[in-house]
């Protein structure tokens, strides 16, 4: 379909990005992508809000079988790839090292060291505090064959990749198709820390979102943001597990 210059009135396709009549160039209407992103941020919000809100009653029972758990991983898995393949040619372009510094190597080594034991103190004192309960993640795969091997996939291997494919790859690249990139860093981090639905959680997944969004914004790319996912929950998941082996009433959970 063949449009016409607004200053010259010479016909030129819709890509153009040059009259070659007149040769200005051409202000491409954006309004199209910037609807369809729209539509597409608010279709990932409810559905992942949706999906957050029975997953955390699911979770409020007492016992969680392995399956039911595989069965939640799982969904939150498919919902990823799906909103992802509406954008896959630039989420692919994410996994690049092209811009990644040493500098920004040891940032992502040394953070997630400093953000589990900050984490780990501060949670888990407001815990002790307000509720006189420990808030220990390997507790819920104590009683599973196997559980350290599912423990490392739930927490420490699925989150990193699928959580920063959601938020900081499909989400991060919508919002930018409407928004500054401090706008879309505050959105994802907000977003991310709100589908987590624990009020605790949500004063240090914030900035922790941030950051991993920054990272993603100053380095086009998603490795970073995983690695700082990945060590962080790894160090979380190692505390954890040394305090368990260490409770004299453990073989409850077991």
């Amino acid at each position: 379909m063949l449009l016409n210059c607004k200053y010259c009135a010479a016909p030129i396709t819709q890509t153009a990005k040059y009259c070659g009549g007149c040769g200005k160039a051409i202000q491409q209407n954006n309004h199209g992508i910037e609807s369809k992103s729209v539509q597409l941020v608010i279709a990932f919000y409810v559905t992942f809000l949706l999906y957050s809100i029975i997953a955390f009653f699911i979770y409020k029972e007492e016992e969680i079988s392995l399956t039911t758990e595989i069965i939640i991983e799982s969904i939150f898995i498919v919902l990823t790839l799906v909103f992802s393949f509406f954008d896959l040619k630039k989420i692919l372009g994410l996994y690049n090292v092209k811009y990644i510094s040493w500098q920004s190597m040891v940032f992502g080594i040394v953070f997630p060291i400093f953000t589990a034991v900050v984490v780990y103190v501060g949670v888990e004192g407001i815990n002790d505090l307000l509720f006189e309960e420990s808030d220990n993640i390997f507790y819920e795969y104590a009683g599973y064959e196997n559980s350290i091997f599912w423990a490392l996939l739930f927490t420490v291997i699925f989150p990193p990749i699928f959580e920063e494919l959601a938020f900081r790859g499909f989400l991060f690249n919508q919002l930018r198709n409407f928004a500054n990139p401090w706008v879309t860093i505050i959105a994802t981090a907000f977003i991310f820390s709100l589908v987590h639905f624990s009020f605790l959680s949500i004063l240090w997944i914030f900035p922790f979102g941030l950051v991993l969004g920054y990272l993603r914004y100053r380095y086009k790319t998603l490795w970073l943001g995983m690695m700082v996912h990945f060590i962080h929950n790894l160090l979380v998941l190692m505390i954890d597990y040394y305090y368990f082996q260490n409770d004299p009433f453990r073989d409850l959970f077991l």
